[in-house]
């Protein structure tokens, strides 16, 4: 198994990511499209997720379901990277900026957060950051 990782342009918090994909899919599944189809689609698809990176540093992912063909209105195939509506708060772990997605090693990824806080308030991201960055993730 592989994940991807891709920078949550636009949102400073997963709060953001998430009034976003309910506002645009509504309770359907939400989607990412992409130019470039992933070359290790099997391992993905085999429980990989989509860790998403807000201002630096990985705060959350969902569960790839499905990479699906779309056409762009360019008249140009994509991939759509199907997702699980369900976001998973992770640990904190930090990411230099980068374009487009990448593969994550399982053993790279950042841990789920335990089940009960996610409900808890988010801690800044500056403070998440310098936690994460002193080993205290």
């Amino acid at each position: 198994m592989i994940h991807l990782i891709k920078l949550c342009v636009g949102a400073e918090k997963v709060e953001d990511l998430i009034a976003w994909q309910a506002s645009r899919y509504g309770a359907g599944p939400a989607m990412h499209v992409t130019r470039m189809w992933p070359k290790r689609a099997p391992e993905i698809l085999e429980g990989g997720s989509l860790y998403w990176v807000f201002k630096g540093a990985v705060l959350a992912r969902q569960r790839v379901l499905a990479l699906d063909e779309v056409m762009g209105a360019d008249g140009i195939a994509r991939c759509a990277i199907v997702l699980d509506r369900d976001v998973v708060r992770t640990e904190a772990l930090t990411r230099r900026p980068f374009q487009g997605w990448r593969y994550l090693k399982h053993e790279d990824a950042p841990r789920d957060l335990p089940k009960g806080r996610g409900r808890e308030e988010t801690l800044p991201r500056e403070l998440a950051v310098a936690l994460s960055e002193i080993g205290l993730r």
